[in-house]
Formats: structure tokens, C-alpha cells, sequence
């Protein structure tokens, strides 16, 4: 499986940018694909996911400013980033999972960076 993101950039505050991650390959019909994201000093942490299904998990941090959405049809998975916060910046990274019987695959994409910056 292959990732291919889009859409970083900077922002000021109180701005927004739409990430894409486009999936191609070995796709199974049942996934999930989310965005992770890791600032300077920091660890990897999970932004938002969602399920081949449509169920969305968020972290506490951005519930209220982020969307994230999937087209099928098309592999790709969106994050919509709303009212961006300095602490916002990082590198994000696309993952998409699947399971063959108890044991995840998880792949990556090679990152966009975010800078939210005044």
C-alpha cells in the first residue's frame, strides 16, 4: 500500500488547510485511515481516524476544529483543519490499517509539515 499526501503548508492563526492522502495498491475493503501527527520535541499522537465503516474518532485537542472524511471510491481520506492554533504545527502523517485476522498492517506516508505561525 502507497500514501501519498497533500495539502500542508503555513497558516496563520485562526486559519485552515485540507490535508489529502491519496491510497493505492493492496487495498482491503475493510480499513481505517486516520492522520497522525508529531510536533518538534514530541511524540507521534493520533489526530483522527476513520473506519472503512465511517465511525470518526478525534483527539480531545482538535474535536470542534478538525473534520476528517473518506471517499471510497477514491481511496483518499481528508483532514479539514479548522481555527489552526500555533500549537497545531507538526509534521502530519497519513496511516492506513488493515487486519489480516488478529495482526494490523499499518502503513505511512512520508509526512506534511503544518506550521501555524503569525
Amino acid at each position: 500500500v502507497q500514501l501519498v499526501e497533500s495539502g500542508g503548508g503555513s497558516v496563520q492563526p485562526g486559519g485552515s488547510l485540507t490535508l489529502s492522502c491519496a491510497a493505492s495498491g493492496s487495498i482491503f475493503s475493510i480499513n481505517a485511515m486516520g492522520w497522525y501527527r508529531q510536533g518538534p520535541g514530541k511524540q507521534r499522537e493520533l489526530v483522527a481516524h476513520i473506519t472503512s465503516g465511517g465511525s470518526t474518532n478525534y483527539a480531545d485537542s482538535v474535536k470542534e476544529r478538525f473534520t476528517i472524511s473518506r471517499d471510497k471510491a477514491k481511496n483518499t481520506v481528508y483532514l479539514q483543519m479548522n481555527s489552526l492554533k500555533p500549537e497545531d504545527t507538526a509534521v502530519y502523517y497519513c496511516n492506513y490499517q488493515h487486519l489480516v485476522g488478529p495482526i494490523a498492517y499499518d502503513y505511512w506516508g512520508q509526512g506534511t509539515q503544518v506550521t501555524v505561525s503569525s
